[in-house]
């Protein structure tokens, strides 16, 4: 079996995030890495967030930062990754790309502990950068420009101290002196040596200097000082004339203020009143804005709180610190403040967010400062405040991310042409359940009803230098509707335009004229007025037309082609007459090229399945260029143009290329390369759209022309990063469709479906799919689909957090004493309304931020949710500290209650200081009100956290820590049948098939095991030899197991054939019972048949086809909130071609961070029978020559290897 893996969705959490301009000038990026990718991402002038470029880097990206050297106008970025190498990369504008000027090999590749590449920091003035390991090493490369102003880098100085724990560098900003870096620092060489404890227990950290001197070339130590054993991060302060150098230490409860040669200037952070006495407050993520005269810090606390910090310093004396409370926003992994007045929060869970600054915190607020600080006898005085609404920030934008995904089923509960993909995302108050469609998002911007029902719809400029369309012009069976487009859209009726009559075509003809095709004739309406009219000979009609700025050709009934231009003076003049064989079923010319007076080509579809290129230059008009048969009567034809680039949006260099689309009547799109000079017809390609024939219109999308195709469901084909992509939109049956550009709505879709007319645009390109979101109260578990219902169960469970009920009473006491003033700020309850449903909520979790309690306190729920209404219709809260883990359906042999749910709960969980709990309890409850609500039945004790449940013959089957256990319902409680405890640690899964049970450890891997009825025994007959810490499982076959491990890794597991047939052939069950063991498990192994490191942690497996009528694949889904899918090949042709493909994009494009391609899928076993998709798909972003060079080496032209791709893509998805 081979495999072919795909990401579907690219991972949507950030681990880090850097901004400056790194495309020069004055624009303002964010870099943020996800995981393995590496995206580029920008605000455009709405204050939308785009992302520019996305590269995945087949690796692990762990730091990030941006330098400039001095006097430059652009930022360079360096990257910090498991490679063994620092890498710097520089933003070419002109071909969209991460180009790399330099990479330095210094140690093995691998997240370890002592190889640099955790930690970076950046000279303020970009002259060196340091790069530092979790222990010991640290090293320095000077950063220099040569003669031609390029980048140079130096062989790297060490700074390394062993026995040394790093907790956090920066850069210490001192102007043009040496560059210094600081580090917090941790010696544990003594702990090591005593044996007693006594020396871990005194251990201190420290804040060390670093020296780089630039003269010697060496670093040394320079001054070294203790700190408190809570600090973790280190903020650099301007110096150099900008402000008084040193660093600031955020530490527990603290902030303070170190510099050589200066006393510390401490203040304490502010807390909330709520929070319990025991619990610190760090600060996780910070930012700094510098301004010409001053500069203040953006600190946020692990409550969410964003703390701005400022300075009060004379010179380089500083005086006072002061910590005054801005804003409270969901918790951070990085806040980029803007040049432009954007902060960009990359949410550690949940979605990020894009807020402007609407004051930088001058009013009054809690303010503490380093003046005010009292000493008391337990320590210093804590200062309270309350967290309040966002006064100071107002969020514009924000960005979708599944981080991390629980849990993930695929079903087409809502019987839509696609299957859902139902996830469970995101942690504590911004939990939810989101519903996955293939397709992009479309956000509607009008719908109004039309007086009758609607044939076609067209939009037309009034002159072609005008920004703006004119007119919407729809038709009916017997009339024209003409609406104008202003402030508000309406009818008029001074346009010229024949409204007695059904219209074939509308457009703008020439620069200033427009013209209307009606059954009867052509209206060719002059900017002054005058109207002419050519009318058909005798009694035929126009049947279809085909038309473009400069040309038009009709086609009678009967199938008479007349072809008409646009001469000098603007008028239309008729040059050609040609008789077809039969009628003709679609017509369609090219659109002008640049600088030409018309085009050249003319496609005609006739009833024949037939597709003809027909010329028409005036040397042979009308003559025949190529014949194309196709599957079926073509219905509709469309040229799509794509200009030449070189790089530019769309990152590729390709030369102009002219394709004819063609809609058949069979649901199939069928696309086709037109040679530009002779006309012929190659490399076709087609794909089935849906039931109904594909009708073709051009749109503008990013101000590119694109395709929109209308078929049982509208798609869009346009290009996005050199890709051709053919993408459906999550929007209903469309009947036509036009381009719509007004001020309102620059670029959108005008579209008649029914008696309706709609306008609507495109969302965010280039995504897979869009999502419904419906909030939850509580971390989600896991949760179980009723298809029968449609219904869906969620247990959601969290630690040391408060119910609903009491967050809610203490929001609504907080929000109350901040409306009183008792923040000083008595702000207006609606100064933040605006579009965002939260706003309107006073009280959401995204201002209050998430209260703690005590660690050993849970909140749990079982929610049963409506997924097509998004209401839920019974939530059970748990009670005494019970907290639920697992859940599934089950049918009992007694079929009094019908199906019933089972939960899985712990009460009173504790995992520090070691695991333990109070007792661990089944529940079973029973589906009343036609399975809308839950009622209990009872609950059973047991005697470890049953983390697995699974239906088995009728009973139900429990996984209590090692122990497997069998269960029959009784009145009262669940009755033990059955049980096997040689499991080696954990259960975390059960599935089961026929008399099989395959069970899932959580370290050891797969255990197959068999019930024997005759003789009530569960019996282990096979196992893994390789100890897995499996994550994630699922059922393929009767032999057959795919797993995901904690480390990020996929495999699939195999019983031999033989082995597998000697035990259903066994009637005694001997074999079984007697056989020996082998390496202290069971006596027979399973083979591992695929292995494929994803780089991602798995949390679900499900098979699943995501397309109609597609083959299943494997569709997983990860915790940095990615979706991706194994597909099975079918041919071994395919296997040869796309390994070979594989094998020469290893060696001809290596990865972008210095990262092996080969190593890193093998990063933990050896990858086995898996092609990775990724690294194919980046095979259109390659240059035309190394393409070329490529597909020579494959005996293929490259658009044969694009066609293969595309094809793989779409068996996928």
């Amino acid at each position: 079996m081979y495999l072919y893996n795909l990401t579907l969705q690219q991972p949507t959490g950030i681990i880090c995030a850097i901004n400056g301009s790194f495309s020069g000038g004055k624009s303002q990026e964010i870099v943020v890495a996800r995981g393995k990718v590496l995206d580029l991402l920008r605000p455009d002038d709405n204050g939308r967030i785009q992302t520019v470029l996305s590269v995945e880097i087949f690796g692990a990206i762990r730091s990030l930062a941006q330098f400039r050297l001095t006097g430059a106008q652009k930022d360079y970025i360096v990257v910090g990754s498991d490679s063994g190498r620092i890498v710097i990369l520089d933003y070419n504008k002109e071909k969209n790309v991460f180009d790399k000027i330099h990479q330095e090999t210094f140690g093995k590749s691998g997240c370890r502990r002592i190889v640099p590449g955790q930690y970076l920091a950046i000279d303020p003035k970009g002259r060196a950068v340091m790069i530092g390991a979790c222990e010991k090493q640290k090293l320095v490369y000077v950063l220099n420009r040569d003669t031609a102003a390029r980048l140079t880098i130096s062989s790297p100085l060490e700074a390394h101290k062993s026995h040394t724990l790093v907790y956090f560098i920066c850069g210490v900003d001192c102007g043009f002196e040496n560059p210094i870096f600081a580090a917090i620092e941790l010696d544990y060489s003594e702990a090591d040596l005593d044996s007693t404890g006594l020396a871990a227990s005194e251990a201190q950290k420290h804040l060390t200097f670093y020296e780089l001197d630039l003269g010697l070339n060496h670093v040394s130590r320079k001054w070294s000082e203790q700190v408190d054993n809570g600090a973790n991060l280190l903020v650099t302060v301007p110096g150099g004339g900008d402000g008084p150098s040193g660093v600031l230490v955020c530490a527990e409860n603290f902030v303070i203020y170190k510099n050589q040669g200066h006393q510390e200037v401490r203040a304490v952070i502010p807390r909330r009143a709520d929070l319990p006495i025991e619990r610190g407050v760090l600060i996780v993520s910070a930012a700094m804005h510098k301004l010409k005269s001053m500069f203040f810090f953006l600190l946020q606390t692990e409550y969410g709180d964003i703390f701005k910090v400022t300075l009060e310093h004379d010179g380089d004396r500083v005086s006072e610190l002061k910590i005054k409370y801005f804003d409270t926003i969901p918790v951070t992994a990085s806040m980029c403040v803007l040049k432009s007045g954007f902060l960009f929060a990359a949410s550690e869970f949940g979605n990020h967010a894009l807020y402007q600054f609407k004051a930088i915190g001058d009013d009054d607020d809690v303010e503490v400062s380093s003046a005010t600080l009292e000493e008391t006898r337990d320590g210093f005085k804590p200062v309270y405040f309350r967290p309040r609404r966002l006064k100071n920030l107002v969020r514009i934008d924000q960005v979708e991310s599944l981080m991390p995904i629980m849990d993930m089923k695929v079903s087409n509960l809502f019987e839509e042409e696609t299957p859902q993909i139902f996830t469970l995302c995101g942690r504590g108050p911004r939990s939810s359940l989101r519903i996955l469609r293939t397709g992009l998002a479309v956000s509607e911007m009008a719908v109004s009803r039309l007086p009758g029902i609607p044939s076609a719809v067209w939009t037309v400029k009034k002159n072609v230098i005008d920004e703006f369309d004119a007119y919407i012009v729809v038709s009916f069976t017997n009339a024209t509707l003409v609406l104008s487009i202003g402030e508000t859209v309406e009818e008029v009726s001074d346009s010229g335009f024949l409204d007695t009559t059904p219209s074939l075509a509308v457009s703008l003809i020439g620069d200033d004229s427009l013209m209307q095709v009606h059954p009867n004739g052509i209206r060719h309406i002059r900017e002054d007025g005058r109207i002419n009219e050519w009318r058909t000979p005798g009694k035929r009609t126009i049947a279809k037309v085909g038309y473009n700025r400069l040309q038009v050709v009709i086609a009678l009934s009967g199938g008479e082609l007349i072809y008409f231009e646009v001469d000098v003076t603007g008028q239309l003049m008729e040059v050609e007459k040609h008789e077809m064989s039969g009628d003709v079923a679609c017509l369609d010319i090219a659109p002008v090229p640049e600088g030409r007076q018309r085009s050249r080509f003319l496609a005609v579809g006739s009833y024949d399945k037939t597709i003809r290129i027909l010329s028409l230059d005036p040397d042979d008009c009308m003559q025949a260029l190529s014949v194309q048969s196709v599957s079926s009567a073509p219905e509709s034809l469309l040229f799509l143009e794509v200009q030449a680039s070189v790089g530019g949006e769309d990152g590729a260099d390709h030369p102009a290329s002219l394709f004819l689309n063609a809609g058949l009547q069979n649901g199939v799109l069928f696309r086709t390369v037109v040679d530009m000079v002779t006309g012929q017809l190659s490399d076709s390609r087609s794909r089935f759209l849906g039931l109904r024939a594909p009708k073709l219109f051009p749109i503008i999308v990013r101000g590119k022309r694109a395709m929109l195709c209308l078929s049982s469901r509208p798609w869009l084909g346009y290009i996005h990063q050199g890709h051709f992509l053919l993408t459906p939109l999550s929007y209903e049956t469309l009947e036509y469709a036009a381009s719509f550009s007004s001020d309102q709505c620059v670029e959108g879709v005008v579209a008649v479906a029914g008696e309706a007319l709609r306008i609507f645009t495109i969302e965010r390109l280039g995504e897979t799919f869009n999502e419904t979101v419906i909030p939850l109260r509580y971390t989600p578990r896991k949760f179980v689909l009723q298809p029968k219902r449609k219904l869906l169960v969620i247990v959601e469970s969290d630690q040391g957090a408060l119910t609903a009920e009491e967050r809610e009473a203490a929001r609504k006491e907080c929000f109350e004493t901040a409306q009183a003033g008792g923040n000083g700020t008595g702000s207006d309850p609606m100064e933040n309304g605006g579009e965002d449903e939260d706003k309107d909520d006073a009280l959401s979790d995204e201002h209050y931020g998430y209260p703690k309690t005590e660690s050993d306190k849970w909140v749990s729920c079982i929610r049963v949710l409506d997924p097509r209404t998004g209401n839920t219709t019974c939530l059970l809260e748990l009670q005494e500290n019970e907290a639920a883990f697992s859940i599934c359906t089950v049918n009992f042999h007694d079929k009094e209650y019908g199906t019933l749910l089972a939960v899985g709960t712990a009460k009173g969980l504790q995992f520090l200081p070691k695991r333990t709990l109070i007792a661990g309890y089944i529940h079973i409850y029973r589906f009343v009100e036609d399975g809308r609500s839950l009622e209990l039945l009872h609950k059973t004790q047991v005697e470890g956290v049953p983390l697995a449940l699974c239906q088995f013959q009728g009973r139900l089957l429990a996984g209590i820590g090692p122990v497997l256990r069998l269960y029959d319902l009784g009145k009262r409680r669940l009755l033990r049948k059955c049980e096997n405890k040689l499991f080696p640690n954990t259960i975390v899964s059960i599935h089961a098939y026929r008399d099989r049970i395959y069970v899932s450890d959580m370290q050891e891997s797969f255990h197959y095991c068999k019930y024997r009825r005759d003789e009530n025994q569960l019996y282990i007959f096979a196992d893994d030899c390789v100890p897995r810490w499996l994550t994630a499982s699922y059922h393929i076959d009767f032999d057959t197991m795919a797993g995901a491990d904690k480390f990020g890794n996929v495999y699939f597991v195999r019983l031999p054939q033989d082995v597998s047939d000697e035990i259903e052939e066994d009637p005694t069950g001997g074999r079984i019972k007697w056989e020996q063991g082998k390496l202290n498990g069971a006596p027979n192994k399973v083979e591992e048949i695929v292995q494929f490191h994803v780089g991602d942690l798995i949390t679900s497996l499900q098979k699943a086809s995501l397309i109609p009528g597609g083959g299943e694949c494997i569709v997983y889904g990860t915790a940095m909130g990615s979706i991706g899918a194994l597909h099975a090949f079918t041919s071994r042709d395919d296997v040869d071609f796309f390994s070979h493909l594989e094998m020469h994009l290893r060696q001809d494009h290596p990865p972008l961070c210095g990262r092996d391609h080969m190593a890193y899928r093998s990063a933990y076993f050896p990858v086995k029978d898996v092609i990775d998709g990724d690294l194919c798909e980046q095979y259109p972003t390659l240059p035309m020559d190394l393409q070329r060079k490529i597909a020579d080496e494959l005996d293929r032209t490259p658009g044969e290897i694009l066609k293969k791709l595309e094809e793989v893509r779409n068996k996928i998805i």
